[in-house]
Parts: structure tokens; sequence; C-alpha cells
């Protein structure tokens, strides 16, 4: 029986054809990872927010509560009836619990607004734990998303690692690069986003990376704008969404612009003279490149 025949290795363009499309899919699945950990993020400040105002009703009402004894204590003192206080304070009746206690005591106005702030404090706390307790089941159900999403992006980025250095064109960035300046026509707001994104040269692509030491594609727009005092949503799709409003034509692109292309799972910013500059995918580093040498299916651009 003759030795078993090994796999035939692909062809150089057979292998670049399949990373090609890896890149594709890992650009959408990161996308939706970093959807997913922003939907998290803000379900667990929300949750955050409920249970900090929910302690600090706790701790108003137990104050209420403190000077409603004190009232009683003083009505004793100053021999006022007070023989009815615990009836009136079973009562299930705010309402009525405050009629209830003006007669029973003549309590002043005062006192009566101390204790209808404690009933509405009272009131105001089972609201707010209820709301408190959704927003943590959400944020469960986001976190158990998130590392479904994050087991399927690295096997993506295991298959790409793998196929690259095959290829011998695997490259691990420099996370300390401090880049090469930018010379080209932007002005203003423009000029600053460019700078710092040119700055980033080198570094690594790193899927949900959003700096100083790698970037995914939509991590390094959010980043350069930033530096230009305009702050963009996280995703490609959020950032896509946000421009709804500042659609411009591809043929009329101005540095600074956000290019969007492979059905939304990828952007990068235009650096005038036909040149882009982006964080492409796993293996490879943010690098300036010609638009026409990567503007694969472009969807359309925004200017921030």
């Amino acid at each position: 029986m003759g030795a078993a025949l090994a796999d035939p290795q692909p062809t150089l363009a057979q292998a670049k054809a399949k990373l090609e499309k890896l890149n594709d899919k890992a650009d959408k699945v990161v996308d939706r990872y970093n959807t997913a950990t922003e939907r998290y993020k803000k379900a667990k400040g929300t949750y955050s927010s409920l249970d900090t105002s929910y302690k600090r009703k706790l701790a108003t009402v137990a104050d209420l509560r403190a000077q409603v004894v004190g009232m009683a204590v003083d009505s004793y003192k100053l021999g006022e009836d007070i023989t009815s206080w615990p009836g009136i304070f079973g009562s299930n009746d705010p309402q009525g619990r405050l009629s209830g206690l003006a007669v029973a005591g003549q309590l002043s106005q005062e006192r009566l607004q101390k204790l209808a702030a404690f009933d509405r404090e009272n009131r105001g706390l089972k609201i707010e734990r209820d709301k408190a307790q959704k927003a943590l089941k959400a944020a469960d159900k986001e976190r158990d998303a998130v590392q479904k999403e994050r087991s399927e992006i690295l096997k993506l980025i295991a298959q790409q690692k793998k196929l690259l250095k095959k290829l011998g064109a695997y490259n691990p960035g420099n996370p300390n690069s401090t880049g090469i300046k930018y010379t080209g026509p932007a002005s203003g707001s423009a000029a600053a986003v460019l700078r710092f994104a040119y700055a980033q040269v080198g570094k690594p692509y790193v899927f949900g990376g959003t700096g100083p030491g790698g970037y995914d594609c939509s991590g390094l727009t959010q980043a350069a704008w930033r530096a230009a005092g305009v702050s963009l949503p996280r995703t490609t799709w959020q950032q896509w969404a946000w421009g709804q409003s500042r659609r411009v034509s591809l043929d009329a692109l101005q540095p600074g612009d956000l290019i969007f292309s492979e059905g939304l799972g990828h952007v990068s910013i235009y650096a005038g003279n036909g040149q882009i500059v982006h964080a492409p995918q796993t293996g490879d580093v943010v690098k300036v490149v010609k638009l026409s040498a990567y503007g694969r299916n472009l969807v359309g651009a925004i200017r921030p």
C-alpha cells in the first residue's frame, strides 16, 4: 500500500482569496462583538446608576424614619396624645396615615411635609429596585452574548494567523510605533484627525482595540476623531447610523471623511490624494494605502 499523499498546498492566489473571505467574515463578527460589548457597558451603567439611586433612597428613608421617631418622642415629652400612633403607622394608606397623625397629634405643617416625603421615598423604592433588577438581567444577557461572540472571533483569528504565517505575510506590528508624519492636504479638524491616525501607523490590528497599543478599524476612527474633539460611537454600524445626516458622495471625498466598505464591516479615514489610513485586519498593522487598492465593496462615506 502506497504512502498517503500530503494535502496539496494552496496556490498563492487561492490562499489570498481564502484570506480575503476570512477577513470579511472577521470584520462582521468583530463589529457584532463590539456592538454587544457597547450594549453590555450601557446596561451595566444603567444598573449601576439605579443601584446607586436605590441605596441613596434607602439612606433617605432611614433618615426620615429617624425623624418620625424623633417627632413621636418629642410629642410624648410635650404630653401630646400619641396613643393612636401605632395603629396609624400600621395603615397601608399613606394619605390616611397622614390624616390620622394630624388629628392624633395636631402635627405642624413641617412635620406633615417630612412624613409626606417619607411616603414618597418609600413608594419610589420598589419602582427603582425593579428597574435596577431588570437592568441587571439585561446586563447578564449581554455578557453571555459577548462571550459567544468572543469565542467565534478567537477561532477566526486563529485561522487567519495560521494562513498568514503560511504565506509569510503575518505582521505582528509594534504597539509602541510612533507612526509617520502626515503631510497631506487636510486642514482644521481633519488635519488633527489625520495627524493622530498617521502617528498610529505600524501599530497592530487588534480586534476590539481602541488604543493606544493597537486598534480595530472603528477603534482607530473613533480615537482619531476624538483627537479633534468629536465623539463618535464605537462600532462601524453605530458610526454609520450616527452620520446619517452627514453622508457625502464617494466622488466628493475630503480628508478626514470616513469611508465604509464591505457591508459596513469596515471603516477607514480618507487622507486625501486617493489614499486612506486604516486598521485592516488581524495579522496586519495600521497603514496608509491607496483607496483603489483596498476599496472593496464601498458602501458610502460620512463627514463628521
